[in-house]
């Protein structure tokens, strides 16, 4: 009853001052999964209509909810001004926690200094506080990044595929060093990339960007929010995943329908 207390008062704080950022639809009022791929689609379109070349960067947060640092979240929680109550309880409460192992009837303890507890109350408003520094970062106007909960998608575009991946790796760096002072860390065997245009570019090369050192692996298809798109952004191995599926489920019910299935005689 706390937890929900004391998030409910800090969210209507931040919410009520208008200060999380736009791009995070996940554990937000008034928006869903349809909002956050809306606006990936929009901006994806309206950039290869022009002729543009799009990046688009998935990331995966290794760990995820169990990564958030609660030095972190106080330090976001300083920068939206907590009122002076909330944040001296939110000290409090991340303050002297253990996690606790039973095995074999022998018990383990840890002290733990980050995480938000799974099925917490508070643990999806704190991590949208901590993840808002992460979509506040002084990125390119060429550039933008969505995020719902902790699926990151960023989208940079250029001229040409030279452009793309300059400004690309110079955002990838930004977003590697947020992860250093935050403590967290993205997987960079997880993440990918893709290019996206309309254009038929004469000698192909692979896209060269970075994330922790390490080369982001390209792709020509890639899954965000459960929905799949190619280089052209069309939707069709999406489409085709679906139609198969629900195929299955068709000639399932067939089979259990037996005689009553289809279109009976009229004589």
């Amino acid at each position: 009853m706390l937890e929900k207390v004391l998030i409910s008062r800090i969210m209507y704080h931040v919410y009520s001052k208008n200060l999380m950022n736009k791009n995070q639809y996940g554990f937000t009022p008034q928006t869903s999964i349809v909002d956050a791929v809306m606006a990936l689609k929009d901006y994806v379109q309206s950039s290869i209509d022009d002729g543009q070349y799009v990046a688009a960067i998935s990331l995966d947060v290794k760990g995820a909810f169990d990564a958030a640092w609660w030095p972190g979240i106080l330090a976001s929680l300083r920068q939206l001004r907590c009122p002076g109550n909330l944040y001296k309880l939110c000290g409090s409460y991340f303050k002297d926690r253990t996690a606790f192992l039973t095995m074999n009837k022998g018990m383990t303890q840890r002290h733990i200094s980050k995480g938000c507890p799974q099925g917490s109350a508070s643990g999806p408003g704190f991590w949208n506080i901590l993840y808002k520094s992460l979509l506040n970062l002084e990125y390119r106007q060429t550039t933008k990044v969505i995020a719902y909960a902790d699926d990151l998608m960023v989208l940079i575009k250029g001229s040409n595929q030279v452009e793309v991946e300059n400004y690309a790796n110079i955002e990838t760096q930004k977003i590697t060093n947020w992860g250093r002072n935050n403590k967290m860390s993205f997987n960079d065997q997880k993440s990918k990339v893709m290019i996206i245009t309309k254009k038929k570019p004469k000698n192909r090369r692979d896209i060269k960007i970075f994330l922790n050192n390490k080369k982001i692996q390209q792709a020509d298809t890639i899954k965000y929010l459960g929905i799949t798109s190619d280089r052209r952004f069309t939707f069709n191995q999406h489409t085709d995943k679906i139609t198969g599926k629900s195929l299955k489920i068709v000639h399932a019910l067939s089979t259990s329908a037996k005689i009553n299935w289809g279109l009976r005689q009229a004589f």
